[in-house]
This record gives structure tokens, C-alpha cells and sequence, in this order.
């Protein structure tokens, strides 16, 4: 089925401009299949004519025809053009570590892609197809997913991509979609039949390529797996805001708190963007409560930080991912190879190339700009983490939680631990979130020191990708332990329009606690609620 300019309805465009994480979701995580316009082809063509102007003009042109890294000034004659591509590929697929999962990998694919038809890489057409090829038939390159140091951009799992491309590697053929759709699959193993590279594209009918010169550079050089991660980080970890605010709400109601300090007259005079949505969120999902009026009048004067500082510090991370988003939106359209191609009227006359042609190389390959975002973003994270473990601390803990919960939420204080060992879970969270560190202020010198600050963006990214598994791990013990705690208020009182939500979403998996069972099914069947968006898209039912 196609729309009035021809495209597949619900295809993904690559243009190099217009992708965004949603569309990294998409296509990585859904299964969704991309399509390429012809004003995009043509860039890419016209970007292919430059280097071959290149080429007959006989300059010494940087992965052209010169060695790499610190072998820059090694000359490579004519006849080996070709081979010094492969050779490349085959070299620089060193990497080590876990196998990407089916939604990185393709993740990674649809990022390369979408940076290379900008029309400035100088590939040809064939390869971009083929790239787009792989996507649509899921074809998915074993990809090792450390080696990476964020500069001269992700060269190792690039190269694992592009040694599939000229027929080797390994590749995993069969499932272009997670079993669950919608479902994040990076804690899976990657799926599909596992075959050496030529049987996976005959498999599929794709003929393996003969890389042409620059072919091979352009292929493996760019910030695409960084990138590809961050997307997810985008996405997943706003998803996990909305989620916090909505335990966070939860746990303000049946903890006895107010909502009086996300009044947005606090907001307004400390205008955080952050501060301001998850205070509104929050009164938003108590809107209506009688368990909160209830106790308006009480004695208490103020909450615990905990509470009472929660759009402070959920807001705090908001604005990190929102840092990040800028970046990543940015860098998902950018060129991010060396060196890259121009028409000779938009660059400076003293740029290598021709008459028609212009050769930069520069940096666009380093990773600062998202490493740096990535470590801020998993701060963040590690922080929500926090203020989530010391809320369910308030719900279980008999030294300062409220009169009408029983200790560590158990019917048979003694006799039963209840929920005792759900916040030793968060704390454990909570301390390896701490202990991730900022590998984005690292750096080292390698190929001979040509090439001698790094930026570790892609161990940014999966560093950042950890922290929001874990982070989703402490949230997700807090609304068990919120809606444990629900079970203790006076049942004629109703629960807001959003809390209500919540602790009905949270009972459809997992039941009151009657006696001790082992927690960790329910901390898993809450933490799906979360990672599947099951959670989101009932709270925005309930109060839209």
C-alpha cells in the first residue's frame, strides 16, 4: 500500500535530514521498513561523481588513496584502490564483547544509512541499497559491541557491518521485529539463524559487494552506534520519567503526602522546564483524590525530600534527556565521516580535490558531543534511581513510615518480611548505577598517536542504555511497593484519576501480598509495564 508520492505507507524515509528516535524505534524495535526518495539518490550520486573527479585528478586524498590513522602518508598505487577498502573493513572488525541485540544492530544499520545518503560520503548508489536491503529483509550482522572509542567515530562495529556487505563476517537471518511488538529486546540475545556472512545474503538474494575507493572508509567511519543507543535513551528514558512521576504520585497518596509542593506557583517562580512537566504531572495524576484530602488538615507540615522534592529532581532528569534529545536529533542527520566530499564552491579554495570537487577532513567523527550528554544523562538516571529507593524506604521501613502500614508491608510482621528485600533490590540498583562512572572524560592515544584523544561515546551510550535498565528496575519496585502500600488505606476513599490508574495497571500482573512469595516475578511483570509502554498508554487513558 503506498501514499500519493509513491512511498510504503508506514515505511520509515531516509532522507538524511528528517529521522527521528521515534524513527530509530520504528524501524530498530517494530520492524518497520525504510525507503529511500529520489531527490536523496540523487545527492548520493552526484556526491559519487565528486570522488571519482578525485580520483582522476590524482591527489593524495586521505582513505582515497593514502593508508589510514598514522599510515596517512603511505601512498597506495591505483591498482590497490580496491583492495586497500577491503582491507580496511577486514582489519578493523577487531571488536569484543556481548553481541549486539536484533534492535541495536538494525538501529545501527538505519543510522549509517541515513548519514551516508546526506551526499557526502561519496558511496555509490549499490550501497546504500544494500544497506536499506538488509533492514527490509532482515538480514542483521554479528556485531561484537565493544571497540568502539567514539573516534575516528564506532570503527570496529561498523566494520563488522560492512564485512557482511563484501560477502563475510557472520549475520543473523529471520527476525526483523522482537517477539514481543513494541518490546525493548536489548537484554535478549540477538535473534534470527545465526549463518556465515555469503549464506546470509544468499539467503536473502543479495549479491555481496566489491568496495570501491572511499567505499570502505565511509562505511566503518561515524558516531552511528553511539548515536543508535542514544536514540533508545531518548525514547525509553522519557517513557521512564512519565513512569516515575506516576509512582512518585502514587506513593505521595498512599504515604499520606501532599501534593501542595507541585503547586505551580513554585514552578513559575523557578522556572525549570523539568520542574514544571513533573509537577504538573504529578497533580495531574492525584486530580480528585480523596485519599489525599483526607489528611489535608493533618499535623504534618512538610514531607520527606523524597516527596516533597520530587519535581526538583525528577524534573533535574527531565532536562537531561532533554539535553540529550538536542544532540541526538542533531547528530542523527549529520555527516560524521572523514574526510567527506563538497561541491568546490561551498568549501575554502585551499581544500584538496578539483575543480568541482573539495575534500575536507575534519572531526565530525569525534563523539563529545553525545559522549558528554550520554554521561549526564546516566547521572541523572542513577539520581532517579535514588529518590525512587528512598520513597519505597518511606513505604517499608517501620522507623518513619506512616501509622497505617504495617512494617516492610506484611500482613504478619515477624512471621513474614513482606516487602523487606524490594528495597535492598533498589539500594542494590542504586549502587550500581553509582558505580557506572563517565567514560566520556576518559580518553587515550592510539594508531600511533595520530590519533590521540578519543572521545568513549559509544561506551557512553551503553553505559547510559545499563543505567536505564536499572533505573527502570528501582521505578518499577516503587510502584509495587505504592500499590502494596494502597492496600492499607481506607478502602471508601477513592484514589486520584491518575494514581487510580496506576495501582489498577499494577494489580492487573501482580496480586496484594497475602503471604511471603519470592518478589522477584513481580518486580519483572511491573518492570514490562514500564519497558512495553503498557503503563504510559493507561495512565494517558485515564487523565489524557
Amino acid at each position: 500500500m503506498s501514499d500519493e508520492d509513491g512511498a510504503t505507507t508506514g515505511a520509515v524515509r531516509v532522507d538524511g535530514d528528517s529521522l527521528t528516535p521515534t524513527d530509530v524505534v520504528r524501524v530498530a524495535r517494530e520492524g518497520a521498513r525504510v525507503e529511500i526518495p529520489e531527490i536523496t539518490r540523487e545527492a548520493v550520486r552526484a556526491s559519487r561523481e565528486r570522488v571519482e573527479d578525485v580520483l582522476d585528478a590524482g591527489d593524495a586524498v586521505y582513505g582515497v588513496n593514502t593508508g589510514f590513522g598514522e599510515l596517512v602518508d603511505e601512498r597506495i598505487d591505483a591498482t590497490d584502490l580496491e583492495s586497500l577498502q577491503e582491507n580496511l573493513v577486514r582489519s578493523h572488525a577487531a571488536g569484543t564483547g556481548r553481541e549486539l541485540s536484533t534492535e541495536e544492530v538494525r538501529a545501527l544499520l538505519l543510522t549509517r544509512l541515513n548519514a551516508l545518503v546526506k551526499g557526502y560520503s561519496g558511496v555509490r548508489e549499490i550501497v546504500i541499497d544494500q544497506l536499506a536491503t538488509l533492514l527490509n529483509e532482515g538480514v542483521h550482522p554479528v556485531v561484537p559491541s565493544r571497540g568502539s572509542l567514539g573516534a575516528s567515530g564506532d570503527l570496529a562495529p561498523l566494520a563488522h557491518v560492512a564485512l557482511l556487505l563484501i560477502g563475510e563476517g557472520e549475520a543473523r537471518v529471520g527476525s526483523r521485529s522482537p517477539d514481543r511488538a513494541g518490546a525493548p529486546v536489548h537484554r535478549q540475545d540477538a535473534a534470527g539463524e545465526r549463518l556465515p556472512g555469503s549464506e546470509a545474503l544468499a539467503r536473502a538474494g543479495i549479491e555481496s559487494l566489491s568496495l570501491a575507493p572511499k567505499e570502505g572508509l565511509a562505511l566503518i567511519n561515524g558516531t552511528q552506534l553511539t548515536v543508535g543507543l542514544a536514540a533508545f535513551v531518548v525514547h525509553d528514558g522519557e517513557r521512564l520519567l512519565r513512569a516515575a512521576d506516576a509512582a512518585g504520585a502514587l506513593t505521595t497518596e498512599v504515604t499520606m503526602g501532599t501534593t501542595a509542593a507541585c503547586d505551580p506557583a513554585l514552578s513559575e517562580i523557578r522556572p525549570h522546564a523539568g520542574q514544571a512537566e513533573s509537577a504538573r504531572a504529578v497533580k495531574r495524576l492525584a486530580a480528585g483524590s480523596e485519599i489525599v484530602e483526607s489528611h489535608r488538615n493533618c499535623d504534618r507540615v512538610q514531607d520527606a525530600y523524597s516527596i516533597r522534592c520530587l519535581p526538583q529532581v525528577h524534573g533535574a532528569a527531565r532536562d537531561a534527556l532533554a539535553h540529550l534529545r538536542e544532540a541526538v536529533e542533531i547528530e542523527l542527520n549529520s555527516a560524521t565521516d572523514n574526510p567527506l566530499i563538497f561541491d568546490r564552491e561551498r568549501v575554502d579554495p585551499r581544500a584538496s580535490g578539483t575543480d568541482e570537487a573539495a575534500v575536507l577532513s575534519g572531526g565530525n567523527f569525534h563523539g563529545a558531543p553525545l559522549a558528554h550528554r550520554l554521561d549526564y544523562a546516566t547521572a541523572a538516571l542513577a539520581d532517579l534511581a535514588a529518590i525512587c529507593e528512598r520513597r519505597v524506604d518511606r513505604m517499608v521501613n517501620p522507623n518513619v513510615q506512616e501509622d497505617h502500614l504495617p512494617p516492610f508491608l506484611a500482613d504478619e510482621s515477624g512471621l513474614q518480611s513482606g516487602h523487606m528485600l524490594a528495597q535492598y533490590a533498589a539500594a542494590a540498583v542504586g549502587s550500581e548505577l553509582r558505580s557506572l562512572g563517565r567514560p566520556g572524560v576518559d580518553t587515550v592515544s592510539v594508531s600511533g598517536g595520530q590519533e590521540d584523544h578519543v572521545s568513549m561515546s559509544a561506551t557512553s551510550a551503553l553505559f547510559a542504555r545499563r543505567a536505564l535498565d536499572l533505573a527502570t528496575d528501582a521505578v518499577a519496585v516503587e510502584l509495587l511497593c505504592a500499590a502494596e502500600a494502597a492496600e492499607y488505606v481506607d478502602s471508601d476513599l477513592d484514589h486520584g484519576v491518575g494514581t487510580g490508574a496506576v495501582y489498577r495497571t499494577v494489580r492487573e500482573v501482580v496480586e496484594p501480598l497475602t503471604d511471603d512469595r519470592p518478589i522477584a516475578p513481580d518486580v519483572s511483570a511491573v518492570g514490562s509495564l514500564i519497558r512495553e509502554g503498557v503503563l504510559d498508554d493507561r495512565v494517558e487513558a485515564a487523565i489524557g
